[in-house]
């Protein structure tokens, strides 16, 4: 499965929300899985949007037949769009299904690994960091994915708010040590996102 992760800046919120619904027409798309996405809690003016499709050759596809034609009602409702594609490796919990109706919250974390050091993080994501984040109250499902650069991204979708708290303040920085975080990544970056049932595909 490929992992499409959007991240901008929003200048004008309503037209940016209405176009948002144009996305309504994806599930006709060949090999379309699903969309979701929101506003960041920590800056309200940064959307994210994740979607999923069954192949690279599928997305590959959309992008050059019908892409555009549903992107035209967000132009220039927003700018500094950063897009990433990641290939699914593994699920956080199990059972990855690409729904967002019933989480409140996402949580998206984006890490630059050494080269040396990628396969170690990866293994260290399976053994340490999630039996720790499935074994945690309100954490529904995520997934482990990766992209070429030992780039990788773990999203987690959770009940609530409060209940993704709750985790961050039950030991992070012990299970930072245990998976020698520190010294496998070079760059982490992430973000909590109110989920907006609205953008649900």
């Amino acid at each position: 499965m490929l992992v499409k992760w959007i991240r901008c800046t929003v200048v004008d919120r309503p037209a940016f929300e209405r176009g948002q619904r144009k996305w309504a027409g994806l599930p006709g798309e060949p090999g379309f899985r699903g969309q979701g996405g929101g506003w960041s809690r920590a800056r309200p003016e940064v959307a994210h949007v994740f979607a999923f499709w069954e192949s690279r050759a599928f997305y590959d596809s959309f992008m050059a037949r019908s892409h555009d034609r549903l992107a035209a009602a967000q132009v220039g409702t927003f700018k500094d769009a950063e897009v990433r594609l990641f290939d699914h490796r593994f699920d956080v919990k199990s059972g990855f299904e690409p729904r967002f109706t019933d989480a409140d919250v996402a949580r998206i974390a984006h890490c630059v690994v050494r080269e040396e050091r990628a396969e170690h993080f990866a293994l260290m994501q399976r053994k340490v960091w999630n039996p720790a984040m499935a074994g945690s109250p309100g954490m529904l499902r995520g997934l482990f994915g990766e992209s070429p650069g030992s780039e990788f991204v773990t999203l987690s979708l959770w009940q609530s708010a409060a209940e993704r708290g709750k985790y961050r303040a039950d030991g992070v920085r012990r299970l930072l040590r245990r998976a020698e975080t520190e010294t496998d990544v070079v760059r982490l970056t992430g973000d909590v996102v109110q989920l907006d049932p609205a953008w649900s595909v």
